[in-house]
């Protein structure tokens, strides 16, 4: 049995969708991946006693964007650790996300998201 964390991914955009997974699964870590906030929402529904984390794009096209996912997110787990990211969307962090949440600023390097992610478990373990 291993003991990887499990992180839904959502970015509707393909390239960085599938650096980040990469990125991640290399960190150790085991990535679900959504293109959309409606599958997103969908295995958040079907996946969440499993899922340790969300790692969530904002703006994610038609449908719901990435704050209703962290919403659903932490409606099924309230402590969940969410981590944002945003080209444009940053500033409305404070009004929409959730508490005890990251954000990272688009672009973005890979390791400085794979840092952010790793704070966020290391300050929401009790």
């Amino acid at each position: 049995m291993s003991d990887a964390k499990v992180l839904l991914l959502v970015e509707d955009e393909r390239l960085i969708l599938w650096t980040l997974q990469e990125m991640l699964e290399f960190g150790g870590y085991v990535v679900i991946a959504a293109t959309c906030g409606v599958d997103a929402i969908t295995i958040l529904d079907s996946r969440h006693p499993e899922i340790a984390g969300v790692v969530t794009d904002v703006r994610l096209g038609v449908g719901p964007n990435g704050w209703e996912v962290s919403w659903r997110a932490r409606e099924l787990q309230p402590d969940i650790p969410v981590v944002y990211a945003s080209g444009d969307s940053a500033a409305e962090w404070p009004l929409y996300g959730v508490p005890k949440s990251i954000m990272v600023p688009k672009p973005y390097g890979t390791s400085q998201m794979l840092t952010a992610i790793s704070s966020i478990f290391i300050s929401s373990t009790p």
